[in-house]
């Protein structure tokens, strides 16, 4: 019933395209501008303007590339430039002159770098700043960078972990920790990756984070146990599942996503539901896991216009758009009832075995998998012709199913390992279904001390990768398709990773196709360089930018009055011997030295996070504050500097970076 063959490796495309992009950058300025004259438009230059949009444009090669900078909430806002603290579009409309089409099948990358005083503006300082960016310096990195994604775990402890997997601060890459009113069980995450919903079964309540700030906005009631959580396809309506003992409240509650406005609370039925919806936005579809029955809703009137008695016990659905077609598993008799999505009758019933659980679609909408927990089973059925195809055996207990753009995956409640099946290599009848496996942890997902029903398993942005929460670990992974095992994880400080999630801040088609945008919070401010880069064809160009001060969070925070010069010397020590830290602190305005400071601390910590020492600095005049370290082993160290004092927190952005080397044997 199933073949195993062993994972081979496949980074080295990866590491040939990374060093590819790196050469081309070798090339020189003046063979740059023999391939296409850039042109900037003057009236775009140096974001001087007082308002708060900034464009930029530049023609080169037959491709032109216009920046539009615009606050992302202007109504939350004081009239004038942009600010430091401002949330902001980064958005770069890139187009053929040729034909004036746009340019769909490229992938931009970009970062924004303060411009230190001194620095040449000039194309070999451009070409320079790109190439280190693309390396991915810890040395020098940007200060933003608009190409990365963020990794969220709904925790067991009523918070949301905010991770950056790339960098970190102080190596923990904690960027924020989200509290909720209680413990979350689901979320659905908009397509602008704006808002995130989570369902609070205990508080009866969804909230409603926004990512830009990673702040609960609102916390809306919507009716007793809220489990389940969906956007429908247009996202107009968020639809809650509500899994209610008294009959009056056992249904779903449908959210405005635009006002936050209960719509309507509708009946369905008692037990756990489950939820799909039409392409088109037109039905919606509701388990009721007691009553044995698929309700129907009419999205536009919010009405519930038929019970579709499926089987005994409803336990997952689906709907593929192949023959606009619902599939309903039942975990009591094991069938699978097909029904017509408009028509909302009874096609046909698949029969298969009792202990049915997940069925989810890989992407096209023609494969359907459906696990058995109770029977160890993967089936897989075809929604051309309405049949089971191919069935193989599992590990314990298959819980939960992922797919990538080409591997389905395949979770155990009782054993960590996670199955991998080539898309491209099933649904041929009665083959056996191939299966790769690696290692999702160290312990199963069924050892959670409280089991969740939102993804554990999710896809990284802009990779074939993906991301693996186990709980039991307190570990997130991440696993690189091609590879024998995770190519890397963060712990999860303390707390059970019940779900993954990704918010990503990458540059996407997300509006209209050639507009590649997102959205970023400026930080300092100061003459800054927008860095772009674009691999085929090749265009690198730095559009200068002004971000301006904010005079009321200079006051409220003053950390911005103090500048913090990390003048660590020796980067390079061995492990176990000692390292001085050493960090000076002068007056932002007046440049003088700020002396004397009492509660001046220094943190050192090793990455990912796994020890970190804190100690009270000595101040050795002139405003140098000094610690000295025993680094305990060999890695890659972060050194932060903090006073309560001058409001200067740990999590700033001078820092200092050192390596310990193992310890040179004797006789090396």
């Amino acid at each position: 019933m199933m073949t195993s063959r062993r994972v081979q490796w496949a980074i080295l495309p990866f590491v040939l395209g990374g060093l590819l992009a790196l050469q081309a950058l070798a090339t020189s300025p003046a063979q740059a501008q023999q391939k296409g004259k850039i042109l900037v438009e003057p009236e775009a230059f140096a974001g001087a303007e007082e308002a708060a949009v900034i464009r930029h444009s530049l023609v080169q090669d037959g491709i032109a590339v216009t920046l539009t900078m615009e606050p992302a909430y202007p109504t939350r806002r004081l009239p004038g430039p942009l600010r430091q603290g401002d949330d902001v579009i980064f958005r770069f409309k890139i187009a053929d002159t040729a034909n004036e089409t746009p340019a769909t099948r490229v992938y931009p990358a970009a970062w924004m770098d303060l411009i230190p005083d001194g620095e040449a503006r000039d194309d070999d300082t451009c070409r320079k700043k790109t190439k280190t960016f693309l390396g991915g310096s810890f040395y020098s990195a940007a200060e933003l960078d608009l190409n990365v994604y963020y990794v969220l775990a709904l925790n067991d402890d009523a918070t949301i972990t905010v991770v950056d997997p790339l960098f970190g601060f102080g190596g923990t890459k904690l960027l924020a920790m989200v509290p909720l009113q209680s413990p979350g069980e689901d979320w659905a995450l908009t397509a602008d990756q704006g808002l995130l919903f989570v369902s609070l079964p205990d508080s009866e309540a969804v909230a409603v984070v926004e990512t830009a700030t990673w702040q609960v906005y609102a916390n809306v009631a919507v009716g007793p146990r809220p489990v389940r959580v969906a956007l429908q396809p247009d996202e107009h309506y968020l639809w809650v599942g509500n899994d209610a003992d008294a009959p009056e409240g056992a249904g779903v509650t449908v959210l405005a996503t635009k006002t936050l406005a209960v719509a309507a609370h509708i009946p369905t039925g008692r037990g756990h539901h489950e939820l799909a919806f039409t392409h088109d936005n037109r039905y919606a579809f509701v388990t009721n896991a007691d009553a044995g029955t698929v309700s129907v809703i009419d999205v536009r009137t919010l009405r519930k216009i038929k019970d579709l008695h499926t089987g005994p016990r409803p336990t997952s659905l689906a709907y593929s758009p192949i023959g606009g077609t619902v599939y309903v598993a039942d975990a009591e008799d094991g069938s699978i009832v097909v029904f017509d999505a408009y028509r909302h009758e009874i096609i046909t019933r698949i029969q298969a075995e009792p202990g049915l659980g997940a069925l989810r679609f890989a992407p096209g909408g023609r494969l359907g998998f459906v696990v058995n927990p109770q029977e160890d089973l993967l089936h897989i059925l075809d929604a051309a012709t309405n049949r089971l195809v191919q069935t193989g055996d599992m590990l314990d207990e298959p819980v939960q199913l992922g797919f990538s753009d080409e591997l389905a995956y395949v979770l155990h409640r009782g054993n960590e390992t996670v199955y991998m099946i080539p898309l491209d290599e099933v649904g041929v009848k009665d083959a056996p279904v191939p299966v790769v496996d690696f290692p999702g942890g160290q312990h199963p997902p069924g050892r959670a001390t409280r089991p969740v029903t939102a993804d554990l398993l999710v896809q990284a942005p802009g990779a074939n990768a993906v991301l693996v929460a186990n709980a039991a670990d307190q570990s997130v992974y991440f696993y690189k398709e091609g590879m024998a095992g995770p190519m890397g994880q963060f712990t999860n400080y303390g707390r059970e990773p019940r779900a993954v999630q990704v918010v990503d801040r990458s540059l996407r088609q997300r509006t209209a196709p050639g507009v590649y945008e997102t959205v970023a919070r400026l930080r300092r401010p100061g003459p800054y360089d927008v860095v772009f880069f674009m691999d085929a064809p090749r265009i690198i160009h730095c559009f200068g930018i002004q971000v301006a001060p904010d005079p009321t969070l200079e006051a409220a925070n003053g950390e911005h009055a103090v500048a913090i010069t990390p003048l660590t010397q020796q980067r390079l020590v061995p492990a176990g011997a000692s390292a001085q830290l050493r960090f000076q602190l002068t007056d932002r305005g007046t440049r003088a030295p700020l002396t004397d400071v009492q509660d001046v601390q220094i943190l050192v910590s090793l990455a990912p996070g796994i020890w970190h020492r804190r100690q009270q600095a000595r101040h050795d005049g002139n405003g140098i504050y000094t610690a000295d370290f025993v680094l305990p082993q060999p890695g890659v160290y972060y050194a932060y500097l903090s006073s309560g004092a001058l409001k200067v927190p740990f999590r700033n952005p001078h820092y200092s970076i050192l390596r310990a080397t193992a310890p040179q044997e004797p006789g090396q």
